[in-house]
């Protein structure tokens, strides 16, 4: 298996360290195997694949850094069709930014994936409702 070398905080290796002996993991590479298929997999939902989706994701970055604060904007501008409503918040030192986006799967994938590639992001978190499934529980 070829090796991979990959700068991370120190504080992330120690997470990755602990999270492996509390799992039982051989390692630290197990961890980041798993953690890569599980990254790369994440949008491979073929019963979501042809549906129309609604989806709330959100961004939290420090701050004062204006210069993700930039970026931000800028992914939100390049997504603007398929962006139905957004907020810019502050919780404790963090900024939040809420995104509903309403398209497919691929193209909500694409902007999460862009979102978590800015450096200083902290976190990207979403959710994901197939529009078609909304209200059939009422229907039936």
């Amino acid at each position: 298996m070829p090796v991979v070398s990959v700068s991370m905080p120190a504080e992330l290796i120690d997470r990755l360290d602990a999270h492996a002996t509390e799992h039982d993991y051989t390692g630290r590479s197990e961890v980041v195997r798993e953690s890569a298929r599980s990254l790369l997999t994440e949008f491979d939902d073929e019963r979501l694949a042809e549906e129309s989706l609604a989806g709330v994701v959100t961004v939290f970055y420090d701050f004062g850094t204006q210069c993700v604060e930039r970026r931000v904007t800028e992914l939100r501008h390049e997504h603007d069709a398929d962006i139905a409503a957004n907020d810019h918040s502050h919780v404790a030192d963090y900024c939040v930014d809420c995104f509903v986006l309403e398209s497919d799967l691929e193209s909500i994938s694409t902007f999460v994936g862009k979102l978590r590639a800015i450096e200083d992001v902290e976190t990207v978190d979403y959710s994901l409702v197939p529009l078609e499934s909304i209200g059939q529980l009422q229907d039936a």
